[in-house]
C-alpha cells in the first residue's frame, strides 16, 4: 500500500491530478493464449496479437511471460494509438492427420 502511495505521489508531481485519473483507469483485454510443451520447455503465444510469444522452462513460468509479454504488447499499441483486436470466439482442437 505505501508502494501504491509513492507511485501515486510521484505521478501527481509529474504529470498533475489528470496523471493519477488516467493510472486508475485500467482497460481489461481477453485474449486466447496457446502453450505447447516441446523436449525444450514450454512456448506460447497469442494469435490475435502478431508476434507476441514467449517461452519457459515450467507451464507457470511460461504464463506468467506471456502475460507480461501481452501487456507490454497492448501498451505499445495503446500508445501509438493502433487498434487492439479482440476475438468472439476461439476454437482450438487437437487434429491428426495421416500422410
Amino acid at each position: 500500500m505505501e508502494h501504491l502511495q509513492r507511485m501515486m505521489k510521484a505521478i501527481e508531481k509529474e504529470k498533475g491530478v489528470r496523471g493519477i485519473r488516467e493510472v486508475n483507469k485500467m482497460s481489461v483485454y481477453k485474449f486466447s493464449v496457446v502453450i505447447e510443451k516441446d523436449s525444450a520447455g514450454y512456448y506460447a503465444f497469442c494469435p490475435e496479437l502478431q508476434g507476441c510469444y514467449t517461452q519457459g522452462d515450467t507451464y507457470e513460468e511460461t504464463l506468467e511471460n506471456i502475460k507480461d509479454t501481452i501487456r507490454l504488447h497492448i501498451e505499445d499499441r495503446v500508445e501509438s494509438g493502433e487498434e487492439i483486436p479482440q476475438s468472439e470466439s476461439v476454437s482450438l482442437t487437437l487434429m491428426e492427420v495421416a500422410v
